[in-house]
């Protein structure tokens, strides 16, 4: 079974990539399944159900969902194989744009939209600097100049990545995507004791335990605080 890993920032398109992936793939007779994790709700399943995968959805509720994609990720991996899957797909939330949800080895793919901004790809930390692919939405209601720009602003942050333009409504890019992907050489039994690319965003405190009440006497832990000049000012 071959394991991929899709993240990107919200509404940049990863589901309808995905979906133009799946029809892709299909249309190789192979088997491919999906799992979405998000943090409080989608109903992406259901779009999945009915092109007729296997699909699975984890909500990460008050989680950071990158932290609950790792401490699920071994489980999802062997329902995937007890499905006979040829590709397994998981989808990632990537809120913060600091996530990291890449496992070493595993192809790993950002989707990035060029209406997000000039400057968007410096923003963007592991989740597009770490990617193996580097999928770019939304070109069609740019212009050609724009769409250049863009992609060299992704270029000078992740110049590994092969960079790709894909139109997730017509599906323009996504057959020579499909062929990135699956490899029959790069099969998956199990990722326990594999490494992240790079580590988690790193937070242990009063907040992240339930506290609500502002001030320094409710802050425990793991806290970092902006320097903005003499304390006695």
């Amino acid at each position: 079974m071959n394991l991929i890993t899709i993240s990107g920032p919200p509404s940049s398109g990863k589901t309808s990539i995905i979906l133009k992936i799946i029809d892709a793939i299909q249309k190789r007779s192979l088997k491919v399944g999906v799992v979405k994790f998000d943090c409080l709700y989608t109903d992406d399943d259901v779009l999945y159900e009915k092109v007729g995968v296997p699909v699975k959805k984890g909500l990460s509720g008050s989680l950071c969902p990158d932290h609950y994609f790792v401490s699920n990720i071994e489980e999802v991996v062997k329902w995937g194989k007890k499905q006979n899957l040829d590709l397994l797909i998981t989808e990632s939330a990537g809120l913060c744009n600091r996530c990291s949800p890449y496992i070493k080895d595993i192809k790993s793919i950002c989707v990035i939209d060029n209406l997000s901004g000039i400057n968007t790809p410096k923003k963007i930390g592991p989740m597009l600097k770490s990617a193996d692919i580097v999928v770019i939405t939304k070109g069609d209601i740019v212009s050609q100049a724009e769409r250049e720009v863009f992609a060299s602003k992704v270029h000078s942050v992740n110049p590994k990545a092969i960079t790709i333009h894909v139109n997730g409504l017509t599906g323009q890019g996504a057959f020579e995507l499909s062929t990135l992907i699956y490899d029959e050489k790069n099969h998956v039994e199990t990722v326990k004791g594999r490494e992240l690319r790079f580590p988690m965003p790193s937070a242990l405190c009063s907040y992240c335990l339930g506290e609500t009440r502002i001030g320094e006497d409710y802050q425990m832990g793991n806290i970092r605080k902006m320097k903005l000049g003499d304390e006695n000012d």
